[in-house]
């Protein structure tokens, strides 16, 4: 892979990403497949401000033997140290940067309920700090070519051949080119254009209707706005957190949809595959899931919690975005979620209301967004999809059709 190339994704990641702020601190999480890299990220960095910069390296074989090894006590509890850095991390808001590269099937073998149940476990201890740093920092997601990862999406090349064939991908998805920085810039216009439309039709309601099956409806929350592209923290700094992007979304109101929808691009979760399922809603939760591979994964997935069986997104993205283009089904929820369009299970963004800086956990939640420790994104978007609008008078505006945007922007 030319060093240019990766020279330029690397600025695109400190500038456009996280764009971090002269005397930040950064905080990286990173596997082990690409620590050149990173080492390029780190030193941009610091080029670029950062007054300190954390890399926490992780390897999922090693991940994977402690889910096997430890008990679930053990598995359960958080030590001193582990406490120490939430702290760290909620009252110094270092800009957060994930250099993604894990292998899909990475943690097959391991008992489901044990990382289940330890999650579960240690959420009340996570989540206060998490609340704490809601809208306060910038956070950036990206991904770097793993070898276990690259050769899941292309299995029938050699080893160094499927790691520089994944390289090209995520470099051409990530609209690595001549000038990224420049577009993405034009990118994050066009986006904010059509946030801006459907913002102004003051929508109550999406219908989702395709040959595949998938026939359902959602309600938006009254204070809703739709987001994409850039996002701003409380006090005005922008950043994008998700590299690529094609994505425009809204947290929708929990507790208010109904119908089934048909998942069109398989889900990793938990380093373990979920393929060709269901979800039925009733009543504003899933009543009922199905899948040929990875079921009993999924019923565990929608129990987590209260609102893990609620959505906490709805996401538009064409069919025809350039990664659904690509051809590459690449089993990472980064890219997969930016092929089309996709709904979320468990927690909301209370960034999706008007307001949202003067409320309390309590007033997201009383506004409509749902609460979790989950927020999983799966694929529904299909070449016929047709999503439907209502607005508040109750008149029906077309917001897709055959799979794509029912409406140009200027």
């Amino acid at each position: 892979m030319k060093k240019s190339l990766l020279n330029k994704y690397a600025d695109l990641i400190v500038e456009k990403g996280v764009n971090v702020q002269k005397g930040q601190d950064v905080y990286i999480v990173a596997d082990l497949d690409q620590p050149e890299f990173v080492k390029t990220v780190v030193e941009k960095l610091y080029k670029n401000g950062a007054r300190k910069v954390v890399v926490d390296f992780s390897y999922q074989p090693i991940t994977k033997v402690g889910y096997k090894k430890m008990s679930l006590k053990t598995l359960s509890s958080l030590e001193n140290y582990q406490i120490e850095k939430l702290r760290w991390r909620a009252e110094k808001l270092p800009a957060h940067l994930y250099l993604i590269s894990e292998d899909p099937d990475g943690l097959k073998g391991v008992p489901q309920e044990k990382i289940t149940k330890s999650q579960i476990a240690k959420y009340p201890i996570i989540k206060p700090f998490r609340d704490q740093m809601e809208g306060k920092y910038q956070w950036c997601i990206a991904a770097v070519a793993g070898k276990a990862w690259a050769k899941k999406v292309f299995p029938n090349e050699k080893a160094g051949k499927a790691m520089e064939m994944l390289w090209e991908a995520i470099l051409k998805c990530s609209r690595v080119d001549d000038d990224p920085i420049a577009a993405w810039d034009k990118f994050n216009k066009e986006i904010k254009e059509r946030c801006d439309y459907l913002n102004e039709l003051g929508l109550v309601r999406l219908n989702y209707k395709s040959s595949n099956g998938t026939d359902f409806t959602v309600g938006l929350n009254k204070l809703g706005v739709f987001h994409g592209g850039f996002d701003t923290t409380l006090s005005g700094v922008r950043f994008n957190p998700n590299i690529p992007s094609e994505e425009i979304f809204t947290s929708p109101k929990y507790g208010d949809c109904e119908g089934v929808v048909y998942a069109t691009k398989p889900l990793s979760y938990q380093g373990q595959l979920i393929e060709n399922f269901s979800i039925t809603f009733k009543n504003g939760k899933v009543s009922d899931v199905k899948a040929e591979k990875g079921e009993e994964l999924l019923k565990q997935m929608v129990k987590m919690d209260e609102g893990a069986g609620m959505l906490g997104e709805c996401a538009l993205v064409p069919f025809e975005s350039p990664i659904n283009m690509s051809g590459i089904l690449f089993y990472e929820t980064l890219y997969d979620e930016n092929a089309c369009c996709h709904l979320a299970l468990g927690r909301g963004f209370p960034d999706c209301l008007k307001g949202y800086e003067n409320m309390t956990n309590e007033e997201y939640h009383k506004n409509g967004i749902n609460n979790s420790m989950i927020h999983v994104d799966f694929m529904i978007g299909s070449r016929d999809l047709s999503i439907t609008g209502v607005k508040k008078n109750g008149e029906s505006v077309a917001i897709f059709k055959n799979g794509t945007w029912a409406f140009d922007v200027k």
